[in-house]
């Protein structure tokens, strides 16, 4: 997986794709049915922790970093988010002595960070009159700008953020040796605070998730405690920046809607609008404050189960607590102190935009997953992915799989369903072949020796009826016992030759000469000299490796019954196809008769089914039929209609193994 700020936790991830539909930066890739995140891609948004159901994110821990390498120095310095009131509602007063109970010997507010960057702002639109002014106090909003929007670079305001200034006032007035934690509800932070050009000003940040776990690992109780104030220097409208807003409050920027000069956004969808916006130039506002989340009340790491509203009302009820007992002297003070601090920082572009494939490898990839027509994109958004196309673009960067499509799934699964059901069926009839193979060929040598002395002695009578002219009736029934002898004899062949178990007699085959010889000898039967053969022929010899009486037998089989089916037809046909791929060769064997019903199509490679009239036939010639195609490893199937004639298609493999299997 990745080593970056939030990683994904394989066993727990279950192909939900929320966090793909929700990530702004399509960070997210899915390898081998898991959700990965994407490092040198991801914006730390924290967007896709939120969205996850399955607890599946991961975002990286300085809980350790902090107990065993920070706290340890006795130079800890925690800088408080000043919405820790809406993380710990009931007894956030009581937070400052937690922290300083687990070892940090001074606790400070972030928002006094703000109030020390708030005036540059101001400046910064005065000395600006041409590009729009964008704000950069959100990690996350300029981790997508320098990302994916990197002609609007040098729009973000070259400040730094609270959070930075707030560390380097720290590290240059109290100690150059303090070692400094900010405390929040961002996981962008983490990666803002090991930036290089900020890399100076904060040792380890910590989530309100964190720091509650940490006070749980210790066994700390908050409403044991009790309160504290935050230690100096206190902060004055800084404490607003969490709410939408606040930017503008703290450094008193005019913002009156109306003038378009100011425009204030929140949240993830409105962010991704907005800079599309500046980047395409069609916005002429001067000011744009950005905060990636709805407010730094709603980070993702908030961990508070108060609604919105609940939350803003905490910590605006905070603010009205504190600001009555600031000493504003003492602020200007502070402020005026620190006027040599660098408050200022650079922001670079890091591209990761990946070129934008073509509409050929775009369509190719929408084929792909069974989408040929406008009208089959059914843009479900069940892969993460707005529309069919974006997630056709989405593969085509490498930043998606085929199975993230669910309808393409499902009709995967139809169709391996079908597979399994056909194989099973298949199996099905091969155990029943084998059995009864087994049965039939127990059957035929036990019939095979009385039906010799019938038909011996049937011989014999026949003979002494001829010499000693008995009646022409006692003649004619002798006649018939040898005729019916004789079929009987046909039948127990038969039953033989669909028991035979063993090895085939494979030798080389021409197809085309075989099929032709095969009809030769049917056309001397007078029954079916009306009827019409046609044969297709290959462009070139087309050599099979086969047993040529086995195949032989099923074309027998075949043609026999397409020419018994055409008797009673006003047009008497039979068409054999040849046609052949890379790997097997295909007869397709077609007549024009009457058709079979669709009750019986499931039904007529069952040994002993026929719908021939008594004496007409076995039942056995399509199971013989079955059974040596099969142990040729190939397969044969049936189309029928009707009224319209009925079609076997006979695929064979070309290059056949020296040892066949058998059915059984």
């Amino acid at each position: 997986m990745s080593n970056g700020i939030v990683t994904t936790i394989g066993q727990r991830c279950k192909r939900c794709y929320s966090c793909i539909r929700e990530c702004p930066a399509r960070a997210i890739k899915v390898m081998n049915g898991q959700a990965v995140v994407m490092e040198e891609r991801c914006i730390s948004c924290g967007h896709c922790v939120k969205v996850c159901s399955q607890n599946a994110k991961k975002i990286k821990s300085d809980i350790e970093k902090v107990l065993s390498e920070i706290i340890p120095t006795g130079n800890a310095v925690a800088v408080l988010a000043p919405s820790f009131a809406a993380s710990f509602p009931d007894n956030y007063s009581k937070v400052v002595t937690g922290l300083k109970k687990i070892g940090f010997s001074s606790v400070t507010e972030a928002a006094f960070g703000a109030d020390l960057t708030a005036p540059l702002y101001e400046k910064y639109l005065e000395s600006n009159e041409e590009n729009v002014i964008i704000s950069s106090p959100c990690p996350a909003v300029y981790n997508l700008i320098e990302k994916y929007y990197e002609q609007i670079v040098p729009n973000l305001a070259r400040i730094v953020s609270p959070m930075i200034a707030m560390g380097r006032y720290i590290k240059k007035y109290f100690n150059p040796d303090s070692k400094v934690v900010f405390i929040g509800p961002c996981v962008a932070k983490k990666s803002e605070y090991a930036d290089d050009e900020v890399a100076d000003a904060i040792d380890a940040v910590l989530t309100f998730k964190e720091l509650k776990e940490i006070f749980s690992k210790l066994n700390l109780n908050l409403d044991d405690l009790n309160d504290s104030p935050v230690d100096a220097p206190n902060a004055y409208m800084g404490k607003s920046f969490p709410l939408t807003g606040g930017l503008i409050k703290t450094a008193n920027i005019p913002g009156d809607i109306l003038q378009k000069e100011i425009i204030v956004v929140e949240g993830k969808n409105r962010v991704v609008e907005i800079m599309d916006e500046i980047s395409n130039g069609n916005l002429n506002s001067k000011f744009v404050d950005i905060l990636f989340c709805e407010g730094c009340i709603s980070g993702p790491a908030i961990d508070s189960d108060l609604n919105f509203y609940s939350r803003r009302e905490k910590v605006i009820g905070y603010i009205n607590d504190n600001l009555t007992a600031l000493d504003k002297n003492v602020w200007r003070s502070n402020l005026f102190n620190s006027r040599e601090l660098n408050l200022t920082r650079n922001f670079n572009s890091r591209t990761q935009r990946r070129p934008m494939p073509s509409e050929e490898e775009i369509n190719l990839i929408l084929s792909r997953t069974n989408k040929y027509e406008e009208s089959d994109e059914l843009n479900c958004g069940s892969c993460g992915y707005p529309t069919c196309r974006e997630y056709a673009v989405a593969i085509a960067k490498d930043l998606a799989e085929d199975e993230m499509c669910l309808p393409y799934l499902i009709d995967k699964l139809e169709s391996a369903y079908q597979e399994l059901k056909e194989t099973q069926d298949q199996l099905h009839s091969a155990e029943k072949l084998a059995s009864i193979g087994q049965l039939a060929a127990g059957v035929a040598h036990e019939i095979n020796n009385p039906l010799g002395s019938i038909m011996l002695y049937a011989s014999l009578l026949k003979k002494n009826a001829e010499r000693y002219n008995h009646p022409e009736q006692t003649r004619e029934d002798l006649n018939l016992i040898m005729d019916e002898a004789n079929r009987c004899k046909g039948i127990v062949a038969n039953l033989l030759n669909f028991a035979r178990q063993g090895k085939l007699n494979i030798a080389s085959i021409d197809i085309h000469e075989l099929i032709l010889s095969t009809l030769k000898e049917i056309k001397l039967n007078e029954e079916f000299s009306s009827i019409n053969y046609s044969v297709s022929k290959l462009d070139e010899p087309l050599i099979l490796e086969a047993d040529p009486d086995q195949i032989k037998q099923v074309l027998l089989n075949l043609l026999i019954n397409g020419s018994e089916a055409v008797e009673s037809s006003s047009q008497k046909e039979i068409d054999v196809i040849l046609t052949h791929d890379k790997n097997d060769l295909f007869v397709e064997i077609s007549d024009s008769g009457c058709g079979i019903p669709d009750e019986n199509l499931n039904k007529i490679f069952t040994p002993f089914f026929t719908t021939k009239k008594m004496g007409k036939g076995t039942g056995l010639g399509l199971a013989i039929t079955y059974g040596i195609i099969k142990m040729h490893k190939g397969d044969i199937k049936v189309k029928s209609a009707i009224g319209k004639g009925t079609s076997f298609i006979i695929k064979l493999p070309l290059a056949q193994k020296a040892n066949y299997g058998i059915l059984n």
